[in-house]
C-alpha cells in the first residue's frame, strides 16, 4: 500500500518560500488525498483485481507525468533523496499495479462467467461494462497512459514494447465474454428465453459499429454478430409463435360442412386451444425484454404482420360458427386491433422517469413503418 508523505516534508518545502513550492505542495496534497481516501484505499487493499482500478492508477499517473518536470527541476539535488525515493516507489507501485490489473483482466472476465444472471433475456450488465470498460482503455483519454505505462514496465525488464501488447489483451477480454456469453445461454431452461438472450447480445456487439472497440474488432467481425443476431431472432420468433400459427393458418383451418355442425365444435376448440397458447406466451414474454429500439420495432412489426392477417382471415371465415350460442365473445377472445395492440406493446424494457417519453417515441415510429400495411394501435404508457 502507497505510504503517506514524511511529516516534515510540508515545513521543509515551504522554507523554500516560493511560489512554485507552495503550488507544488497543493498539487502533492492532491494526490496524496487521492491515495489515502477510504474508498481508493478498498480498492488498493481488499479489492486487488478489480478492473476499475486500473482507471485510478492511470488518472494518478497522469497526475504524476504532469508534475514530473517541475518535480526534477524543484526536487532533483542530494538533498531530497527521501521525497525522489518515496516518489519513485510511488511511480513503480502505480506502472505495476496498473500493468497487474491489465494482465489478469481476462482472468477476471472468466470468473464472472459463474455469476447467476436474471433471467429476462436481456443484454447482461457485465457485458455492456466490459464493452464499455474496453472502449474506455482505447480511447484517446487513457491508451496513451496505458501504452506509457506498458513501455515503463517493459523497459525495467529489458523488453521492447509491442503495440499487439494492448490489443491482443482486448481481443483476449472479448473472446472470453463471447465464451460466458454461450455458457449463460445454456443455462436458460426455456430454449425461447436462450434464444431471445442470444439475439439481444449479438445485437449488442454489433452495434458497437463506429466505437475504438468496434474499428479494433473489424468489419468482419461486426458483420457475423449481424448474422447472428437476425439467425437468433428468425429462431425465436419462430420457436414462441410458430405452434400458435399453426392453429389458424391454411393448415389449420377446418373444411366446410352442410350441417355446420361439426365445423361449429371445430372452430370452438381451435379458438379455446389459440387463446389459451396465446395467453401463455404473452405472459411469458411480457417479462422479457429487447433493449435495443430498433430490433424491437422489427420483432414486434414481424409478429404483427404474420398473426394479424391469419387472426382476420380466419374470424371472417369461420368467426360466425363460434358464436350461434347464447354466450357472444366466450370464444372470440381478441379482437384483431387488440391482437395488434399485445403484440406491439411486447419485449418494453422497464420505464424510468423518462420512460413516457421514450414509449412515446416508440409508439410514433412503430406506428409509421407499418402504416402502409396495416393500422396499429399500441398499449398507452
Amino acid at each position: 500500500m502507497v505510504q503517506a508523505f514524511p511529516v516534515g516534508y510540508k515545513a521543509t518545502f515551504l522554507k523554500l518560500n516560493t511560489s512554485f513550492a507552495v503550488m507544488f505542495l497543493r498539487r502533492m496534497d492532491q494526490i496524496q488525498e487521492f491515495f489515502l481516501s477510504s474508498t481508493f484505499g478498498k480498492k488498493i487493499t481488499a479489492c486487488k483485481n478489480d478492473p476499475i482500478k486500473i482507471l485510478k492508477l492511470l488518472d494518478i499517473f497522469a497526475m504524476l507525468e504532469n508534475l514530473r518536470v517541475d518535480f526534477n527541476r524543484l526536487f532533483g539535488g542530494p538533498a531530497c533523496i527521501e521525497i525522489q525515493t518515496l516518489t519513485r516507489d510511488l511511480i513503480k507501485g502505480v506502472v505495476n499495479g496498473a500493468c497487474e490489473v491489465f494482465w489478469e483482466l481476462p482472468i477476471q472476465v472468466e470468473l464472472q462467467g459463474e455469476v447467476l444472471l436474471l433471467l429476462n433475456g436481456s443484454v447482461p450488465r457485465l457485458v455492456s461494462f466490459i464493452t464499455d470498460y474496453c472502449n474506455r482503455l482505447l480511447g484517446d483519454d487513457y491508451k496513451p497512459l496505458l501504452t506509457r505505462v506498458l513501455t515503463i514496465q517493459q523497459s525495467w525488464k529489458e523488453d521492447k514494447y509491442q503495440e499487439e501488447l494492448i490489443t491482443s489483451q482486448i481481443y483476449c477480454i472479448i473472446k472470453q465474454t463471447g465464451l460466458n456469453l454461450d455458457a449463460w445461454s445454456k443455462a436458460h431452461h426455456d430454449l425461447t428465453l436462450s434464444y431471445l438472450f442470444m439475439m439481444n447480445n449479438h445485437c449488442h456487439l454489433c452495434s458497437l459499429k463506429g466505437t475504438k472497440l468496434g474499428d479494433l474488432m473489424g468489419e468482419s467481425w461486426l458483420k457475423a454478430h449481424e448474422q447472428y443476431r437476425d439467425y437468433y431472432m428468425t429462431l425465436f420468433l419462430r420457436e414462441s409463435w410458430g405452434k400458435i400459427f399453426n392453429l389458424l393458418s391454411q393448415e389449420g383451418r377446418v373444411l366446410s360442412s352442410p350441417t355446420g355442425g361439426f365445423v361449429g365444435d371445430s372452430v370452438k376448440k381451435r379458438l379455446k386451444s389459440f387463446n389459451e397458447e396465446f395467453d401463455h406466451m404473452y405472459q411469458k414474454q411480457s417479462n422479457w425484454v429487447v433493449p435495443n429500439e430498433d430490433l424491437r420495432l422489427k420483432m414486434c412489426q414481424l409478429a404483427v404482420q404474420a398473426f394479424v392477417p391469419v387472426h382476420r382471415s380466419y374470424l371472417q371465415n369461420y368467426g360466425f360458427q363460434a358464436e350461434t350460442d347464447d354466450s357472444p365473445g366466450r370464444h372470440v377472445k381478441y379482437t384483431t386491433q387488440g391482437l395488434e395492440t399485445m403484440l406491439s406493446s411486447l419485449f418494453q424494457p422497464k420505464l424510468s422517469k423518462s420512460g413516457t417519453t421514450k414509449q412515446n417515441r416508440f409508439i410514433g415510429k412503430t406506428k409509421d413503418i407499418v402504416t402502409d400495411n396495416f393500422r396499429l394501435t399500441l398499449l398507452a404508457a
